[in-house]
């Protein structure tokens, strides 16, 4: 079988990139399998503090494998229930992770593509991502990842990104909140392990509950939110050494 995603760990950073270059790292079902698998297991290992995500090749992630769509029509139900269950759970896996992921972005991040790289909890770009979503361009509906992009975007904008298919540069991307940095598109991972290193060098149970609590407040009420701000601002005591 071939192996469409590599793994390695730098210290307590581990790095997970995207091998399918001549697809542009198309999501098909293997590499979204072994995606969401190394994603949980990274969150397991407790030597890993950070992730940072990645693509081989001159771009990101292209979305999904269209070559896989003549077998998921609506004579095989069970099979296109699955497919999306799979890319919903993959879209948001990375939020609901306790250890923080940075993706390493260059090149194309479109389709499911763009929605992997704002799923992460922070973004590196290259000068040279083309970033959206062009899926009514082949009769398609991005419907697996509008969620994640209506949440990061105002909604003009980000109606307009669905319905005519065109693509944000990096200044773009980075002008509406969906990066963090942009960088030269040799220097994407290195930005990135920045970051990772970073995060990795902070008490690993007090930046999970921050994390938690980060995406936790953004869909409670204020009284609620300060409950559980209250909560956590306990819970830290015992968190210092």
């Amino acid at each position: 079988m071939t192996v469409t995603l590599l793994t390695e760990d730098r210290g307590r950073v581990r790095i997970l990139t995207l091998d399918r270059p001549a697809k542009l790292n198309a999501l098909d079902t293997a590499l979204t399998l072994a995606l969401r698998d190394a994603l949980d297991d990274a969150d397991r290992d407790p030597g890993v503090r950070a992730v940072v995500l990645t693509g081989n090749g001159r771009g990101f992630c292209a979305g999904a494998d269209l070559s896989e769509f003549p077998a998921l029509t609506p004579d095989q139900p069970d099979a296109v229930l699955e497919r999306a269950a799979l890319t919903a759970g993959l879209q948001t896996r990375m939020q609901r992770m306790g250890t923080p992921v940075v993706t390493a972005v260059r090149g194309a991040a479109v389709g499911g593509g763009a929605g992997l790289a704002i799923g992460a909890d922070m973004v590196v770009a290259g000068d040279d991502l083309r970033f959206g979503y062009p899926e009514l361009r082949h009769s398609l509906v991005p419907a697996l990842v509008m969620t994640g992009l209506v949440r990061h975007l105002g909604r003009k904008l980000a109606f307009e990104l669905i319905s005519t298919g065109r693509l944000l540069t990096a200044a773009e991307a980075f002008e509406h909140g969906l990066v963090n940095r942009v960088v030269a598109p040799a220097d994407v991972l290195t930005a990135a392990l920045e970051i990772a290193g970073t995060w990795a060098a902070v008490e690993p149970r007090a930046l999970g509950a921050a994390k938690d609590l980060f995406y936790r407040v953004g869909d409670l009420p204020t009284d609620a939110a300060m409950r559980a701000g209250q909560d956590v601002n306990a819970l830290m005591r015992g968190f210092r050494r």
